[in-house]
């Protein structure tokens, strides 16, 4: 099984800027966290969970929704097991939960991811 912890998520004002981190630990039988498309989703209460961002196995191919693309960029450090997002210009329709995710296919459904952390939560005052 593979298990992911999210960090970085606060309290900061319009315009700011925030890096979320998320570390991978674990191994699925034929898989390692290098192995796995990487992913950030948001949800905030009442709605269903959003896509943010993807990055693919090697780190080759990132994939952004609109509200992301321009202001948040998906990194990740396979020999250290971590995924980041590096959000600048925030605003308070940010105001989530984001989670981390991992996937044999990526792409921006939820449904292909298998493995989820439990979120951290970022909100943006106006």
């Amino acid at each position: 099984q593979m298990q992911l912890v999210e960090s970085g998520g606060g309290l900061v004002a319009t315009g700011d800027s925030l890096r979320l981190s998320c570390v991978a630990s674990g191994r699925t039988s034929t898989r390692t966290f290098s192995g796995f498309a990487v992913g950030w989703f948001r949800q905030v209460p009442g709605k269903e969970r959003e896509f943010v961002a993807s990055i693919s196995w090697i780190g080759g191919t990132t994939l952004y929704s609109d509200s992301a693309k321009g202001r948040f960029t998906i990194s990740r450090d396979n020999a250290k097991n971590m995924l980041d997002l590096q959000m600048n210009s925030l605003r308070p329709d940010d105001t989530a939960v984001y989670y981390c995710a991992a996937s044999t296919l990526g792409g921006p459904s939820a449904d292909e991811y298998e493995f989820w952390g439990q979120g951290t939560q970022v909100t943006v005052s106006s």
